[in-house]
C-alpha cells in the first residue's frame, strides 16, 4: 500500500490541510500539525537488523525513505563529555551537512519531491539553509535562501556550493522572514520553513529515539531559537512515553543567548509566551530569534517535562566554545550555549533568578546528555 501523507491540522482552531495543499499557516493565524499520525517504533531486535539512519524509524516518519534523497543523516554518536565524566555529548554536528537540521530537512525534501514541488523557498540563519540547500540539490530542485546579511561567511558559501540562490536581506533573522515569506506566495513556489511546516519536527524527533537506544539521559540540555531541536525531542520523547519504551519523559533544559532571550525571559516571569524584546546581536547566531513561531508549545514543554529556559552571556558562550575545543569539540558558538549552562551550574556562577534555580539541580544530575548542534567551520570566528 502507498504511504499515506498525512495531514496538517492547525494548533489554534483545528482545521485540517491536506500536506499538498502546501499550506504553511491556517489563515487564523495558527501553527500547524500533523493531525492524527499513527507513529509506532519497531522493537529493539528489529532495529538490530537496520541501517544506521533515521530511516531505521520508519514506522514513525511521514514520508517515505527515497534513497535519492537520502545522506545518510541520522544516528549521531553520543560520547563522554571530558572534564565531566557523568555528562554525555551527542554530536549532531557530525550530520551530512554539519547541524541537526539534516534530520527535518530530509522530511521536507522528500516531500517536495514526492508533490513535485518546482522551487523550494527559505528564511534561515544559516543552518536551516544549508541544510535544505544540500537535500534540493540532491533532487534537482531551485533553492531560494533568504538569510540576514550578517550571517557567517562560512554557512553562505556552503549555501552557494549546493547552488541556493541566496538572498541577503539587511535587519535581524524576522526581516529575513518576512521577505522569504512574500517570494513563498509566487505560484511555482513552496515555504519550505524549518520552524512552520510540522514534518521538520517528525524529522528532528528521531534525535530522541537515537537517545532511547543510545542511553536515556534524566537530563537533555538543547540550543533554542526557533526550537526545532527541542519541539521534535520532547514529541520523540512523548511518542516514546505514549509506548510505555521509556518510564517518564527526561528533563528538558532549554538554552538561549541572553542577547537574544525571549523565551528565558518567558520562563522567568513564569509567562506562558514569549516576551517582547529588542534582540542585541550574539556570537550565537543560530539561535537568535526574536519572535520565535512556535514560542508558547517550546514553553508548554519544557514545562512539561520540569524544565526550563536560560539564557548565557556572549563571554560565557565563547569560554565555553573554547573549553570544548580543548576537549576536541569544535563547534559553532550556537552550540556552545549548553556547555556554557552546564559549567554556570556547576561552578556556581548561575544567577539566581527563578529558571536557574530551577535548572541548577537537573544541570548537576550525573545522567545528563547535550547537542553539539552545529560545526565550528560553519562560524570559525
Amino acid at each position: 500500500m502507498a504511504h499515506q501523507l498525512p495531514p496538517l491540522r492547525c494548533s489554534r482552531c483545528a482545521t485540517e490541510f491536506p500536506v499538498d495543499s502546501l499550506v504553511w499557516l491556517c489563515p487564523c493565524g495558527g501553527v500547524l500539525d500533523v493531525a492524527d499520525f499513527g507513529a509506532k517504533l519497531p522493537s529493539r531486535s528489529e532495529l538490530a537488523t537496520r541501517p544506521a539512519t533515521l530511516w531505521r524509524y520508519a514506522e514513525s516518519l511521514p514520508v517515505p525513505e527515497l534513497p535519492q534523497v537520502s545522506l545518510g543523516e541520522g544516528m549521531t554518536p553520543v560520547v563522554p563529555a571530558v572534564g565531566l565524566p557523568d555528562a554525555r555529548v551527542k554530536l549532531e554536528y557530525l550530520s551530512p551537512t554539519l547541524s541537526f537540521k539534516d534530520r527535518g530537512a530530509v522530511m521536507l525534501a522528500t516531500l517536495a519531491h514526492l508533490l513535485g514541488v518546482r522551487r523550494l523557498i527559505a528564511d534561515s540563519s544559516g543552518n536551516a539553509g544549508t541544510a535544505l540547500s544540500a537535500y534540493a540539490a540532491r533532487i534537482g530542485i531551485p533553492c531560494e535562501i533568504y538569510v540576514p546579511a550578517s550571517t557567517s561567511p562560512g554557512k553562505l558559501g556552503q549555501m552557494r556550493a549546493h547552488g541556493a540562490n541566496v538572498h541577503l536581506i539587511e535587519g535581524n533573522r524576522e526581516d529575513a522572514a518576512r521577505a522569504a515569506k512574500v517570494a513563498a506566495e509566487a505560484p511555482d513556489a513552496s515555504y519550505a520553513s524549518h520552524m512552520f511546516h510540522p514534518y521538520f519536527l517528525h524529522g528532528t524527533k528521531t534525535f530522541a529515539f537515537e537517545l532511547w537506544e543510545q542511553g536515556m539521559p534524566d537530563t537533555v540540555v538543547l540550543p533554542v531559537g526557533h526550537g526545532t531541536l527541542l519541539l521534535g525531542a520532547y514529541l520523540g520523547f512523548r511518542e516514546l512515553l505514549a509506548q510505555g519504551l521509556i518510564p517518564k519523559l527526561p528533563t528538558i533544559i532549554g538554552v538561549q543567548s541572553a542577547n537574544c532571550a525571549p523565551l528565558a525571559t518567558a520562563a522567568d516571569a513564569g509567562a506562558p509566551g514569549p516576551a517582547t524584546i529588542t534582540p542585541i546581536p550574539t556570537k550565537a547566531e543560530g539561535i537568535a530569534i526574536a519572535e520565535p513561531a512556535r514560542g508558547e508549545a517550546i514553553l508548554a514543554a519544557v514545562a512539561d517535562t520540569g524544565g526550563t529556559i536560560l539564557g548565557v552571556t556572549d563571554d560565557q558562550v565563547l569560554k565555553a566554545r573554547t573549553e570544548l575545543a580543548a576537549a576536541g569539540f569544535y563547534v559553532e558558538p550556537t552550540s556552545a550555549v549548553c556547555w556554557a549552562a552546564i559549567t554556570a551550574a556547576r561552578t556556581a556562577t548561575a544567577p539566581t533568578t527563578p529558571s536557574w534555580t530551577t535548572a541548577t539541580p537537573h544541570l548537576t544530575t550525573p545522567n545528563l546528555t547535550l547537542a553539539l548542534s552545529g560545526a565550528g567551520l560553519k562560524s570559525p570566528n
